[in-house]
C-alpha cells in the first residue's frame, strides 16, 4: 500500500513489498543496514510537508525519507511543483509547513555535501570551452579568476579526472562541450554535479532531450553511481520507464495530492485513479514498460519544462 497524502501516511509495507517484488537493482541489504544506523543514513527526511508559491499552495502532505544509497525518482504531470520540491531540499525555497531535513540538518546547511544539476541547458555548437573545464566549475566555479597552481589546483584536477573516469568520459572529455552529443554533455554534467564528492545527488530532468538508448544508459549510470558510492540519488523523471527498474523509492505528485512508496506501490491502478480524481488503469508490458490508460498525461510524457 503506497503513502497517499491526501490525509493518509506511508504504512509500514513498502519495504516487504519491495523485497517481494523483485524489482531489479534493488540492494537487498539497505534495509538492514539502515536498522543498524538507527537512522544515522538519512539523506533526506520530509514530514507533512507543504510549499506555497505567490500566495498558491503547490502541494502539501508530503513526508518520505531517502537514505544513502537509494535511488529516489520525483513524477507527475506538469505544473505540479516537482522541480520544487528539489528547491525544497536545497533550501532555496522555504516550506510552508512541515519539517525538512537534509543530511542531519536544516536544508542549506549541508550545501557543500549536496551536488545539484538543474534542466538541462542547451550548448551552442560553437562553444569550445572544454567538457573537463565544465566539470572543473563543480568544484570552482564560484571563484573569480583562473585557478592558481599549487596544492589546491592538482588536488582538484585529480578529482575532475576521477569523476570525468567515473561517468565514463574520459575519450572525450577534452573536447569542446559544444561538439558533444547529448549523450556525452550529459554524463560530463552529472560529473560537474559530482565532482564535490556529494553524500546527495538532486537531478532536474536529467534523461530530457536524450534518445531512448542514452537515456537508458545515463540511468544505468546514475544508477551504479548511488549504488558504489552509497550516494543518495532524488531525481525529476520525465518518463518513468528507463529508470524503473533502478528505482527504490517513488514520490508522484498531482493535482489530487501526492503519493510515495515503491514503484509498484504507487504506479496502480488505484493510486493514480485517486490522484487525478479519475479512472486511470496502469498496464505492464511484456518488457516491463508501464503503460498508463486513461490518464491525461502519463509518466511516458512526464514534462517539467513550465513546472514550478
Amino acid at each position: 500500500m503506497s503513502r497517499l497524502a491526501t490525509g493518509g501516511v506511508r504504512d509500514a509495507s513498502g519495504d516487504a513489498g519491495r523485497e517481494a517484488s523483485g524489482d531489479a537493482g534493488r540492494d537487498a541489504s539497505g534495509d538492514a543496514g539502515r536498522e543498524a544506523s538507527g537512522g544515522a543514513d538519512v539523506a533526506v527526511r520530509l514530514e507533512d510537508v507543504a510549499v506555497r508559491v505567490g500566495g498558491r499552495q503547490i502541494w502539501s502532505g508530503v513526508s518520505t525519507t531517502v537514505h544513502q544509497g537509494r535511488f529516489a525518482a520525483v513524477l507527475g504531470p506538469n505544473g505540479v511543483g516537482k522541480s520544487t520540491l528539489l528547491k525544497v531540499i536545497l533550501g532555496v525555497q522555504p516550506p510552508a509547513a512541515g519539517t525538512v531535513e537534509v543530511l542531519g540538518g536544516p536544508p542549506g546547511r549541508a550545501r557543500g555535501a549536496v551536488g545539484y544539476l538543474p534542466q538541462r541547458r542547451a550548448f551552442d555548437p560553437g562553444l569550445r570551452i572544454r567538457g573537463v573545464d565544465v566539470v572543473r566549475l563543480g568544484l570552482d566555479g564560484h571563484r573569480w579568476g583562473l585557478p592558481l597552481p599549487g596544492r589546491r589546483s592538482r588536488a582538484a584536477a585529480a578529482r575532475v579526472e576521477e569523476v570525468v573516469d567515473l561517468v565514463g568520459a574520459t575519450a572525450y572529455a577534452r573536447r569542446p562541450i559544444g561538439e558533444l552529443s547529448g549523450g556525452e554533455q550529459q554524463r560530463l554534467l552529472i560529473a560537474q554535479a559530482l565532482a564535490p564528492a556529494p553524500r546527495l545527488l538532486l537531478l532536474d530532468e536529467p534523461l530530457d532531450s536524450l534518445d531512448l538508448p542514452h537515456q537508458s544508459t545515463v540511468a544505468a549510470l546514475i544508477a551504479r553511481i548511488c549504488r558504489e558510492h552509497r550516494i543518495a540519488v532524488v531525481m525529476v523523471a520525465h518518463d518513468v520507464n528507463p529508470i524503473l527498474s533502478y528505482l527504490d523509492e517513488v514520490i508522484y505528485l498531482a493535482r489530487g495530492g501526492a503519493a510515495w512508496g515503491s514503484p509498484r506501490e504507487v504506479i496502480t491502478t488505484g493510486t493514480l485513479s485517486r490522484l487525478y480524481d479519475t479512472s486511470v488503469e496502469v498496464l505492464r508490458a511484456s518488457d516491463g514498460r508501464l503503460v498508463v490508460v486513461g490518464q491525461p498525461e502519463p509518466p511516458s510524457v512526464h514534462g517539467d519544462r513550465h513546472d514550478r
